[in-house]
């Protein structure tokens, strides 16, 4: 009650004893601000816990993401090995050209390229099979 006092900028010495009901009120009062201080100090706690909470997870969100993104690198950079092995170990493209023209060679010797194309021959009865028995006949 003092200490009340004091807060509000009254002496203390000059303070008169209350009646019951008067210090019945003042009691009440005090009460209810102590358990509304109370409610709100345990929401602040509570809220704080919850954003640390989501803050953790969300750090674990992030780290696995990047840790995914680091294994699908790494997995790249395997592929891009490889790749530059089938590179190195492909024939030059001189190597090439001088095949294409061996074979040109080869077809101008063997006169493949002054061949007519053969004729394709119609189809006969005979390759058609036999007629369906089924069919056209009562």
């Amino acid at each position: 009650m003092r200490a009340k006092m004091r807060l509000m900028g009254f002496n203390a010495e000059t303070i008169k004893p209350l009646n019951e009901e008067a210090a019945a009120e003042l009691g009440a009062e005090l009460l209810g601000e102590a358990t509304i201080f109370v409610v709100a100090c345990g929401c602040l706690v509570l809220e704080y816990s919850r954003q640390k909470t989501q803050q953790r997870r969300k750090e674990g969100e992030q780290l696995a993401a990047w840790d995914a993104m680091r294994d699908e690198v790494d997995h790249l950079a395997l592929v891009l090995e490889a790749l530059q092995a089938q590179v190195q170990a492909a024939p030059p493209p001189a190597a090439l050209e001088e095949l294409q023209a061996q074979m040109r060679d080869m077809r101008a010797q063997l006169c493949i390229q002054d061949l007519p194309p053969a004729p394709q021959a119609e189809p006969t009865p005979e390759d058609e099979g036999p007629p369906d028995p089924g069919l056209g006949q009562d």
